[in-house]
């Protein structure tokens, strides 16, 4: 703890630029619009068939998933992104918690991280980069895995993430394109992480906002190795950079349904909906809204607020689950048990249109 003390009073130095001041966007608000991501995938050459290639491209899926024999499957997923907040212990915790969630989104198992670091090696103290790297190494000793490597350049923007690498049962992968008509959606974390850390920009957020907000995003989303035991969950995906909206809709896409979700049981972080409503949000909202719109029906009760905070991108935000009605319970029982105590029913999936529709 002395260690994070002291790394932390150099990188308060006046004369050390705040993280956030070196990059254009943060966190998960760094991803490519879905709209203009879909229109680069179409570009790409398909890929010839490898039999043992479970998971790849074809279902906007969290990580890509290799078969190596009938018992063992291997994850292989990489995310970084530029900094969320100025704290660079903390930035380098939410990086690999986000990273590692990808792993547990299939229903695997962390083996293994690489670490991606791309710094402005002449502009920050080399003391708030090794901050950044050992936030990372806690989340994954947290996660009972080894940061094994990497790779590093020097760069204009702050940039960390890993590479990382789990197993899975080949029979175990959930997809997000599993859905079946009937299921329940639960999702594990509160929303709003792109609304705080415009706040925090803003210097409008307090320090129990800034708490509230590291504890989230820096929660590990393991339950989604327990769940993916359970023959009630067909599907499973984290909700992150595109918003609740665009990863419901990847759901509905990939299983050919209507995704129906309720405004009034989404859990919301505290102050979220208070600093929207002033006008504090993030403008990967409105681009992520423009990307997908057209599959999108509010009802016009909704809040005025309502698109931005559904569009709103999620750092290492919850697992979004659908299972069958019968295994709620256990679900939720699953993720309370690891202290995912805002875990909670959202909505359903129907027959119909692949969109998704908040009353």
């Amino acid at each position: 703890m002395t260690d994070h003390v002291a790394l932390n009073s150099a990188a308060s130095d006046p004369a050390v630029p705040r993280l956030t001041s070196l990059s254009h966007g943060g966190g998960c608000g760094c991803k490519i619009a879905p709209g203009v991501l879909s229109d680069l995938l179409k570009r790409s050459v398909p890929l010839p068939v490898f039999p043992d290639l479970l998971v790849g491209t074809e279902t906007a899926d969290d990580a890509a998933v290799y078969r190596l024999n009938d018992e063992q499957a291997i994850i292989a997923t990489t995310d970084f992104f530029m900094p969320i907040v100025d704290d660079p212990y903390d930035f380098g915790r939410i990086a690999a918690t986000n990273a590692l969630s990808d792993v547990y989104a299939m229903g695997g198992k962390p083996i293994l991280a690489l670490a991606l670091v791309g710094m402005p090696i002449n502009v920050l103290p080399h003391d708030v980069i090794a901050a950044i790297l050992r936030g990372g190494e806690d989340v994954c000793k947290e996660a009972g895995i080894p940061v094994a490597g990497g790779h590093s350049i020097d760069s204009v923007e702050p940039i960390y993430g890993l590479a990382a690498l789990g197993v899975v049962h080949p029979q175990r992968i959930k997809r997000n394109a599993d859905a079946r008509a009937g299921d329940v959606l639960v999702l594990g974390k509160p929303l709003g992480v792109g609304v705080l850390s415009a706040a925090l920009k803003k210097n409008q957020l307090d320090d129990a906002g800034y708490a509230a907000m590291i504890a989230n995003t820096t929660k590990l989303n393991r339950p989604g190795t327990d769940l993916a035991a359970l023959p009630g969950v067909h599907a499973l995906t984290d909700v992150t950079g595109f918003g609740l909206l665009g990863h419901t809709l990847e759901l509905a896409r990939g299983a050919g349904l209507s995704a129906h979700l309720r405004y009034a049981d989404l859990p919301w972080l505290t102050g979220v909906e208070a600093f929207a409503a002033a006008g504090v949000i993030t403008g990967a909202s409105g681009r992520n809204w423009a990307s997908y719109a057209e599959s999108i029906s509010l009802d016009a009760g909704l809040p005025a607020i309502a698109q931005a905070l559904l569009t709103d991108p999620q750092t290492s935000g919850g697992l979004l689950v659908s299972c069958a009605p019968d295994s709620v319970d256990e679900v939720l029982a699953i993720f309370r048990a690891d202290g995912f105590d805002r875990a909670v029913v959202i909505g359903e999936m129907r027959d119909g249109a692949p969109r998704v529709e908040v009353a």
